[in-house]
Parts: C-alpha cells; sequence; structure tokens
C-alpha cells in the first residue's frame, strides 16, 4: 500500500479527518495481510468480511472528496501547477488512488463470497459513529482543532437540521454503496462458478 502510506506522508495526517481514518484502516489491514500470506503460504486475503468493510470506508473516502468537497473537479492539473502542489498529490493518493487501488485488488484476488447481507449494519458503525464523534466534540470543546473537519458537518455554518440532514443523505448513499458491495462479492462468485465448468468443458 505504497499509495496509501505516500498519501499520508505527504500531508496533513490527522486523525480528525475521515479520509486518513479509513487509510490508516487500509494500511493498516494490508500490511497485516500480506504478513499473513507470508506466514500461512497462501494467496487468500485473511479477514474478508473486514476486508469488505475497508473497501467500502476507501470508496466512501474517494467519492465524497470527489463529489461531495471537490464538486466533480479534475484533480489531475493541481498535480503539475499551482500553489501547495504536495498538498494537491497527498490529495491524490489518499482519495483517488488508493481507493481505487483497493477496489482493484478485492475485485481481483480471492476470497470470494465472504461478505454477508448482515455485515452491512456493522460496517456503517463507523462513519455514522465518526459524524457523532465530530458533532459531539465540536460541541463540548468549541476550541478544538479542525473542530468541524467537513463543511457538511459544520452546524456553526449551517444549522443542526441541515447537518443531520445531510447525515440521512449520506446514510442512505452509504447503505446501497455497502449493499453493492456485498451483492458483487456474491455475483463474483456465481460468475466464476458458471465460467469454471465452460472452462473446463474447452
Amino acid at each position: 500500500m505504497l499509495s496509501a502510506a505516500l498519501g499520508l506522508a505527504t500531508g496533513p495526517s490527522s486523525l480528525v479527518y475521515f479520509t486518513v481514518d479509513s487509510t490508516v484502516i487500509a494500511l493498516g489491514y494490508h500490511l497485516g495481510a500480506v504478513y499473513w500470506m507470508l506466514r500461512r503460504h497462501t494467496a487468500d486475503a485473511p479477514a474478508p468480511r473486514l476486508r469488505g468493510a475497508v473497501v467500502l470506508y476507501t470508496t466512501i473516502t474517494g467519492l465524497i472528496a470527489h463529489f461531495v468537497l471537490e464538486h466533480g473537479a479534475n484533480p489531475l492539473p493541481g498535480l503539475v501547477s499551482g500553489p501547495g502542489r504536495l498538498g494537491n498529490w497527498s490529495d491524490f493518493f489518499l482519495h483517488y488512488v488508493t481507493p481505487a487501488l483497493v477496489l482493484v485488488e478485492w475485485l481481483t484476488l480471492s476470497p470470494r463470497n465472504a461478505s454477508r447481507w448482515r455485515d452491512v449494519p456493522v460496517w456503517l458503525c463507523f462513519p455514522l459513529g465518526y459524524a457523532a464523534l465530530v458533532l459531539v466534540r465540536g460541541a463540548l470543546f468549541p476550541d478544538f482543532p479542525d473542530r468541524y473537519p467537513y463543511p457538511f458537518l459544520d452546524p456553526a455554518a449551517r444549522g443542526y437540521g441541515a447537518v443531520f440532514g445531510e447525515i440521512i443523505v449520506l446514510t442512505i448513499e452509504f447503505v446501497v454503496l455497502a449493499l453493492i458491495v456485498v451483492g458483487a462479492d456474491r455475483l463474483g462468485t456465481r460468475l466464476r462458478r458458471r465460467i469454471g465448468p465452460r472452462r473446463a468443458a474447452g
């Protein structure tokens, strides 16, 4: 997970940001996975249900950064021109490269059919818990650095009603995304089962 390490090393790595939290989780999981696979002499990744959660969190990071924070702007020009290019590279590694690599690794490597529909509410505990922690911390400790790290979680600017509305919308989107992760995992298994006999027959 060189991209995750580069992103964390070249930019602000405060754990108040969901981006940093999800990247740390992804980096920790994949470092542990490499150790496990080397030790057990296997190509199957360990803790596959946790692996699904990692996919969900990094995908959330990428989608929120691109569509909500950057409003769909192209990140590439900022890598070669303009101020703060090192920070732009950090954002690029954290918001684009790492989520894409995690997704590709999950889609291409086994095991498959590990995620369960009942994993969805468990997976959502982290992003929802993060939002709750930000709001509680911001209310109790107004002088905390980066009190509200994301504009859509800032009740001082928009009011709690707007913030809770955003959280409800994002929660619905996260549920749909988590269901897609589980569905893709199970669909991939079915496709492999169908393709396997055809290759054997050929």
